[in-house]
């Protein structure tokens, strides 16, 4: 009988902590997801937007190339959110050696592990050393850049060196950027056409539109194409294509969150030290702090109603931004109670 693999836990479960902690839903503040908590307006979708199949000559092919820096050699698609490109991908080859970063996004491993691969997680032992033998063991190797939770960033010099190394043998290189949109140098979209390589995007972070499942996949022809064979037409509702070309191509809301994230993201980091938490690593969207005692931290928090994500391996908590004043005030406070670092 074939092994069933438990799903990963995500942030957002706020429902299942109110229950558990008996605090009305409306007075959690939830850091648990690193989403912008200052997302795009979404505008009001007209009518026959809902009334007709979504039409792929939409014009938003075009402003998902620029959105990933893709070159006219790449394929580029809409995906359902990233999501729908990590469970598709590992339907692509046949049972096969697959790198996933850890501590990383979960999702990558557990959904190549259940299609059969077998998967190894890759440290920061492998990357932190000048030996990239490692590679030579993987015929996929599949990256978040920025990382999640830890918030680290290869270069994009560096992962097209492991692409190169991956390639020579038909490997494959993946790299989710769902954490990318604030720091686009560290990109490596630009190479995305070439063999073996593919780069995922998703609406859900920076532009803080989790809820309309919507992203993108750019690579090599052979392996985005099947990607969206396996997919099938309107994978992406007319709706979510509405809502994507509009906010792609409002340039000034993205530089000014750009702005706005980096400085707020900069503050948490400074609140975390001040309350003795001690430095961290992260995004323009998340802090992560490694701490002995990460488990109860994060029970305290959530018996105030502020919910965080924590890791156990190693030990840690990463904490998304707050949204308001009031929110920034609440979790200060929160830190200033605590007798537990």
């Amino acid at each position: 009988m074939k092994r069933m693999l438990t799903a990963p836990e995500h942030g957002g479960r706020l429902r299942a902590a109110a229950e558990q902690w008996g605090i009305p839903l409306a007075e959690w503040l939830d850091l648990s997801t690193g989403i912008n908590p200052h997302g795009w307006p979404v505008p009001v979708i007209p009518e026959e937007v809902w009334r007709r199949l979504p039409e792929p000559d939409d014009g938003l092919e075009g402003l998902l190339r620029h959105w990933l820096g893709a070159t006219a050699s790449a394929a580029c698609i809409p995906v359902a959110g990233s999501q729908a490109a990590i469970m598709g991908l590992p339907r692509l080859r046949p049972p096969c050696r697959v790198g996933v970063p850890s501590p990383g996004y979960q999702e990558h491993g557990h959904c190549w592990a259940a299609a059969g691969h077998r998967v190894t997680g890759i440290t920061g032992d492998h990357t932190g050393s000048g030996d990239e033998s490692w590679l030579d063991d993987l015929d996929v190797l599949v990256w978040v850049n920025p990382n999640n939770p830890t918030g680290d960033t290869i270069e994009p010099e560096r992962l097209l060196s492991w692409h190169h190394r991956l390639q020579r043998r038909g490997g494959w290189l993946i790299v989710d950027e769902a954490f990318m949109d604030a720091t686009p140098a560290f990109s490596i979209g630009e190479a995305s056409g070439r063999p073996g390589l593919v780069v995922m995007r998703s609406l859900g972070k920076f532009f803080g539109l989790a809820g309309v499942r919507a992203g993108a996949v750019a690579g090599d022809p052979d392996i985005v194409d099947r990607l969206g064979a396996v997919m099938g037409p309107w994978s992406v509702s007319g709706p979510a294509r509405f809502v994507m070309s509009r906010v792609l191509a409002d340039q000034q809301w993205q530089a000014a969150t750009t702005e706005r994230l980096h400085s707020d993201s900069q503050r948490l980091a400074e609140m975390l030290v001040r309350q003795g938490l001690g430095d961290s690593t992260g995004t323009a969207l998340f802090r992560y702090v490694r701490h002995s005692r990460a488990v109860d931290i994060a029970s305290e928090f959530a018996s105030r109603g502020i919910l965080v994500r924590v890791f156990d391996q190693p030990a840690a908590l990463r904490l998304g931004l707050p949204g308001s004043e009031s929110d920034w005030a609440r979790l200060d406070q929160a830190m200033s109670l605590s007798d537990l670092y």
